[in-house]
């Protein structure tokens, strides 16, 4: 009777705990979906589909900041990034807004912090270990399993303005409703809900599986390509949005029979040449419909790279607080507006993407909310403007780093040191003009510096303690 008594206690008690975490998380969500659905609703549809332009948004993933040659020499060849960057603009000190795939992923489509998003680490599949274990843990933030019903995603913005929506490629911002894609602004998806790594690894259809678990990776770069080009062909008569989210080079690494074994740096090499004549081929499609002068193309990277790859010899690796983790390449190629060849050092983060997009499309951005982000067509059009005066480093809900000009402030966290990554180190201090590398700390000949920075911090923790998700008074 004691034991089954104790048995019967203790699972009201896990129970009650349960119930209470989930009122608690329900709570602390701050959910306030109106004020989505209201600024989607009042997006002036177009009246001529011919006067706004084409975006194409390409996101690699885990490629480095040093596996183009843009900055600096490397072994893998990249024709087509390279004419990219030579058509267009390439920024030397663009940021993601997270060192992992889902939270840098919900920065990018809203145009805020993931924090505010409640997507500050990555999702996992439904009733799969890791998402068990995150949730159950307390990982997820606010028990948020999926990108929030009430954030605006870029795609939904697009969509009401009149665009032809399609994302190839990876989701990763969940896979249950409302959060899936064809629910949050896109026409058609094909792709993986998650990483490459994840499994089971099947790729969808919009919401019907496409190809079974596990799907053969080494052609997947070319049935992405396909289906990229056939969106193309059937809706470039009128404004289109492509975000073509590329899964590799994520690991595990493959690459078709064509391309294995023909670069200078391995499979990953392999696998970025591939996906470099991928880029080709959209491209291509671009120029012979002529509709290159009135397509704006974006290409980036999610964060830095894991464990192949190069981060142009800076500090850190994906998941990491150090530069090499969140410094990623950035190429804006727009004919006409955008010059061509030139590199922008403004200080900017892939929270720029939305407003930007929102920019040249002729939508204001939203009113109910914060949004972090601001348009980088103000800073190509003027020298002289240098972007965000400060940035914010999270990992998980955790802020950790920020930069603020030349400066660089790292609070003490447990750091990448080998043998000892598991203790706290720091905080450090350091100019990235004259130590972009992050070798020395400059914490005690500038303590006032180190002083005002983390003051700020403290500011800035307070006031996303008032107010998480941003929330704006409109009364």
């Amino acid at each position: 009777m004691f034991l089954k008594g104790t048995a019967i206690f203790g699972a009201a008690s896990v129970l009650a705990g349960s119930g209470y975490r989930h009122l608690y998380n329900l709570n602390k969500r701050d959910y306030q979906p109106e004020g989505r659905q209201s600024y989607l609703a009042g997006i002036q549809p177009l009246d001529n589909q011919g006067n706004v332009p084409n975006i194409l948004l390409i996101c690699l993933d885990d490629l480095g900041f040093g596996d183009l040659s843009i900055f600096t020499e490397t072994p893998i060849n990249t024709p087509n990034i390279e004419q990219l960057a030579h058509d267009g603009t390439s920024f030397s000190n663009f940021y993601s807004c997270a060192p992992l795939c889902s939270p840098s992923r919900a920065g990018m489509l809203t145009g805020r912090y993931p924090v505010r998003t409640l997507v500050p680490m990555p999702l996992y599949h439904a009733g799969s270990p890791m998402d068990i274990i995150f949730n159950l843990g307390g990982v997820y933030a606010c028990g948020v399993r999926g990108i929030p019903e009430d954030e605006i995603l870029l795609s939904e913005v697009l969509t009401a303005r009149g665009y032809r929506t399609a994302l190839i490629g990876k989701w990763h911002l969940g896979d249950r409703s409302p959060s899936l894609p064809n629910e949050r602004g896109f026409d058609y998806f094909f792709g993986a809900y998650y990483s490459n790594d994840d499994s089971p690894y099947a790729i969808y259809r919009n919401d019907q599986v496409a190809i079974k678990a596990p799907a053969d990776q080494n052609t997947l770069t070319q049935r992405l390509t396909e289906e990229a080009l056939q969106f193309l062909e059937g809706n470039h008569d009128k404004p289109f949005f492509l975000y073509y989210a590329q899964p590799f080079p994520h690991i595990p690494l493959h690459a078709s029979k064509e391309f294995q074994g023909k670069s200078k740096a391995g499979l990953y090499g392999d696998v970025v040449e591939e996906i470099d004549w991928s880029i080709g081929k959209i491209l291509d499609f671009i120029k012979q419909n002529s509709l290159e002068e009135n397509t704006l193309v974006i290409f980036t990277s999610d964060n830095g790279p894991w464990w192949q790859g190069s981060a142009h010899g800076l500090r850190g690796r994906k998941n990491h607080i150090f530069e090499g983790s969140f410094r990623v390449p950035l190429i804006l190629r727009y004919p006409g507006i955008i010059q061509s060849g030139s590199i922008c050092p403004a200080l900017t983060m892939n929270i720029d993407l939305f407003p930007t997009c929102l920019d040249i499309a002729g939508i204001d951005l939203p009113k109910d909310r914060i949004i972090d982000g601001n348009s980088l067509f103000p800073i190509l059009r003027d020298e002289n403007t240098l972007g965000h005066d400060t940035l914010y480093f999270y990992k998980g809900d955790t802020l950790l780093a920020m930069r603020q000009g030349d400066w660089k402030y790292i609070r003490r966290h447990m750091t990448d040191n080998g043998g000892y990554a598991s203790l706290r180190q720091g905080p450090f201090l350091f100019n990235l003009v004259t130590d972009p590398y992050e070798s020395y700390s400059l914490i005690e000949s500038h303590p006032q510096i180190a002083k005002e920075m983390l003051e700020q911090m403290h500011t800035w923790d307070q006031e996303l303690t008032n107010n998480l998700r941003g929330w704006l008074d409109l009364t």
